[in-house]
């Protein structure tokens, strides 16, 4: 039997990819903190549905966009393969824990994790604005 899928849900899921892959390459953004909410809020999946698909769907940007800026030579080879093995452990983890909470839990602590994020980022962009102003001549180490 083959599943019928709307056009409305695929062109969804089109622009959805278009986006995150901007925004991936542009800012180098996790395809699944684009692509979580995305799936949620546009494609009506539920959180956990939207997380498990966002793992699939980070595989060939991550390829992609590794290759791209391999080429930059902005890539760190070693560090991105130590990051990378260890972190199998923990996504096996994550997704049993997952798995055993509600999506409502999910999706708040998706939320609390992406405030988290931004207020680090702004705290950062003030913390090197005022160093500027100050004067400082020495640029500041990204991260």
């Amino acid at each position: 039997m083959i599943a019928t899928i709307a056009i409305t849900t695929v062109v969804a899921a089109a622009a959805l990819g278009v986006a995150a892959g901007m925004l991936g390459g542009l800012l180098g953004v996790g395809g699944g903190v684009l692509f979580v909410p995305g799936l949620v809020i546009f494609l009506g999946l539920s959180q956990h549905q939207a997380e498990a698909t966002s793992l699939l769907a980070i595989v060939p940007v991550a390829l992609f966009g590794a290759c791209t800026q391999d080429r930059y030579r902005n890539v760190r080879r070693a560090d991105a393969l130590r990051i990378g093995v260890v972190s199998i452990g923990g996504v096996a983890g994550g997704v049993a824990l997952a798995n055993v909470l509600s999506g409502a839990l999910l999706r708040t602590a998706f939320a609390l994790l992406m405030l988290l994020i931004a207020a680090q980022l702004v705290r950062r962009t003030l913390r090197q604005a005022g160093k500027t102003a100050a004067g400082a001549t020495e640029p500041a180490a990204d991260g």
